[in-house]
Parts: structure tokens; sequence; C-alpha cells
């Protein structure tokens, strides 16, 4: 077992381990300045300070290197300022190079040595004059990273259908694969306005309720079955997973066709 704090970068995304080192008792949305392959970053705390198996780290642990103090936030701050100036600046530098590229971010490292730029395109683009011409303005190290619409959607956030914080940006760590199949597995309609997040990818959610949809329908006649109902025999017409009910087209007493509504395991599948 070996104690760790787990935080998350700008952005949101994956949860990293650091290691606390010792008496340092370090809470849930704590700042702190840690020790990454990039220098020193201020961080926010997702996991306070606990225990994990061995086997769930891979070692050695950078380690963290203070709770975060005034100062720190201070120069955080300055750094915000500078972004939105550098943002101005770049985009200006972007028109003039004539470059097909959308500035989404931009990132002051916590000591000002790096500063990255994040566009989206639709396909590669020669920046290197772009590059020359930053590091002419700024004086320290430039990075442009070229980043998906998802990840757009991640590191700006917003509101998502259901009015709440966007998953990406919240909660999840890694995106998961989304299918059209998924939408019509679930019986939703397939207007792109309705399945569609902020990113105008399909939404992650579709992907949450597919392995019960899955099991469900496995175990629901399939459409076009005939089948043993209260009512005497009859045809399976539309199955509800959420419902658990099954549309059947049956003949009652006096011979007249109908159509009812039964729970699934109610119905008998005839062979």
């Amino acid at each position: 077992m070996q104690k760790v704090i787990g935080v998350k970068f700008r952005g949101g995304g994956k949860t990293y381990y650091f290691d606390p080192l010792e008496n340092m008792d370090i809470q849930e949305n704590d700042k702190v300045i840690v020790e990454t392959a990039q220098g020193y970053e201020l961080t926010t705390c997702v996991i306070g300070t606990h225990e994990v198996d061995d086997d769930k780290i891979v070692p050695p642990l950078k380690p963290v290197i203070r709770i975060a103090t005034a100062e720190d936030l201070k120069q955080d701050a300055e750094n915000r300022a500078k972004e939105k100036e550098a943002f101005d600046i770049c985009s200006k530098k972007i028109e003039e190079h004539g470059l097909d590229m959308n500035l989404t971010v931009v990132e002051y490292s916590f000591n000002g040595s790096k500063i990255t730029f994040y566009f989206t395109a639709d396909g590669r683009v020669d920046f290197r004059d772009l590059v020359k011409d930053l590091a002419s303005v700024f004086r320290t190290r430039i990075e442009l990273r070229q980043i998906g619409v998802r990840d757009v959607a991640r590191m700006l956030g917003g509101l998502g259908c259901c009015g709440r914080p966007i998953c990406c940006a919240s909660f999840l760590n890694e995106f998961q694969p989304v299918s059209i199949k998924m939408a019509k597995e679930q019986n939703l309609a397939l207007s792109p306005t309705k399945i569609s997040g902020v990113c105008g990818r399909l939404m992650c959610c579709l992907q949450y309720e597919q392995e019960c949809y899955e099991c469900t329908r496995r175990l629901m006649p399939r459409v076009g079955k005939e089948v043993e109902t209260v009512d005497g025999p009859g045809v399976v017409l539309e199955n509800n997973v959420l419902t658990e009910r099954t549309k059947v087209k049956v003949t009652i007493s006096d011979g007249t066709p109908e159509i009812r509504e039964y729970p699934y395991k109610e119905i008998k599948i005839l062979d």
C-alpha cells in the first residue's frame, strides 16, 4: 500500500496520482503544487490523501511539492490574465499568416517557462513560421497542439441538454466509444440536435445505459415472434425496454384483431 493523492489538471480528464510525502495532509479541493515532466504545476486535488494498492500505481510517483500558498495563487491568477492577452495576440498572428486553424485555449505553465496554444483544424497545419513569430513576441518556449472537438468541450466546459455540467469536464476520465447504433437500440430520435453534445459529436451518456438495454433486449421476444399471452396467441410488434413491456397483436374471443401491451415476463414464446 502507498499513500497518494489524486489530482486533475486544467481541462478535466484523467486523474493522476502523486506522492504527498510525509506529514502532508491534503484534502479534496485543495490547491497543490506538483512536479511533472514539464516542471512544477498548480493543480486541484480531487481525491484527498489515501492509500492504494501498489499494483494500481506506476512507480516512481512524482511528489507533491507543497500545498499552494497565497503567493502561488496570486501567480496563477496572473498567468490566467496573461493567457487572455496571449490568446488575442495569437489569434491575430494566425490571421496574418493565413492559417486554417481555430485557436481554442491558451495555457501558461506555472513558472511561465512555456505557453501551450491548443487549436482545432480540419487537417494538418504548417505552423512553423507562426511558432517563430510567437517565440519572438513572448520570449519563452512555445508549443502548438492540435486537439479534437471533444477535447475542446472538455477544456471549455458547459452545460448539457440535461442541465448539468457536461460529463467530460466533470467526471469522465476517458472518452468511451459511442455509436449511432446505441441511439437506435435505445429508441431515441435520430435527430443530430437531440443526440449530439456541445462538441457536435454523439453524447457520451448514450454509452451509460447501453449494457442494460442490450441485456434486457436479449430477454424480450423478438419482433415478429409468435407468443402466447393471457388473451391467447399473438405476434410481437414492438418492445419497450424502459417499461419492459411488449406490444402484441392478438385476436380476441370475438375474432377481432387487437394490439395490447403485456409485461414481457408474462409472455411465453412459442417454438
